[in-house]
């Protein structure tokens, strides 16, 4: 990318792509919010959504070595194992990366969705803490491998650290903005891709926001600002 921003509409969700092929080493962060400012309605992220913002989520997760989600959005959402494409998994292997990317779900109560369980060749990974009740459970042998980060609490940048020390590097997380602010609270976010909803959703609470503990905003640059069927696609890096 250039120093100065893109700004302007693109032609086709293959034009759009093209702005996210540079992942960062590092976390990766993807969201969606509407143009009043919510990041779900009735829960969801899904109802704020549109086509292109389902592909360009489908494309981002072809560059990742792993997807981080948090288990109240994994739930929410009905997370299951990443599908790629016949070309993303080409590109992959050509780069030496295994395919699909895994789902690490961020969770002390290890609470995770079936669906993301029906394929055993791609387990999720449990993002948990020491005093996780999921990690002394008894289980017939469906419980995902886990990595500890925290005592009482999942301590995401430990958990940012793991992911790195087990080669999966570019981490893309999809949310929700619980974890989000987790993530910022903790200055481990090295890019933020943000889709602006052309849609008003009013007041939505979501997860358990707490406030932000940073002394000042954490300054990023703006890589660009791209329009298409009404919706704003944002990407910024530090």
């Amino acid at each position: 990318m250039t120093d100065s921003p893109r700004v302007g509409a693109v032609g086709d969700i293959t034009e759009l792509a093209s702005f996210y092929a540079d992942p960062p080493d590092g976390v990766r962060a993807n969201m969606i919010f509407s143009a009043d400012g919510a990041a779900a309605f009735g829960g969801r992220a899904g109802p704020l959504s549109c086509p292109t913002d389902q592909h360009l989520l489908r494309i981002l997760r072809g560059f990742a070595d792993v997807v981080l989600v948090g288990a109240g959005t994994a739930r929410a959402e009905n997370y299951g194992p990443v599908r790629l494409t016949d070309a993303q998994r080409e590109n992959r292997h050509a780069e030496g990366r295994p395919a699909p990317p895994p789902i690490a779900v961020v969770s002390r109560s290890g609470e995770l969705p079936a669906r993301l369980f029906s394929d055993p060749d791609q387990p999720p990974i449990l993002v948990t803490c020491a005093r996780s009740p999921a990690r002394h459970a008894v289980g017939d042998g469906a419980r995902p491998p886990a990595m500890v980060a925290g005592d009482d609490s999942v301590d995401v940048s430990r958990a940012v650290e793991l992911l790195r020390e087990h080669g999966m590097r570019r981490i893309l997380c999809e949310g929700g903005p619980t974890l989000l602010d987790e993530l910022v609270d903790a200055d481990a976010i090295a890019e933020i891709c943000v889709t602006l909803a052309p849609k008003l959703a009013g007041g939505q609470p979501v997860g358990l926001r707490r406030p932000a503990q940073l002394s000042v905003p954490a300054a990023m640059r703006l890589e660009h600002a791209l329009a298409y069927d009404d919706y704003l696609f944002l990407k910024y890096r530090r």
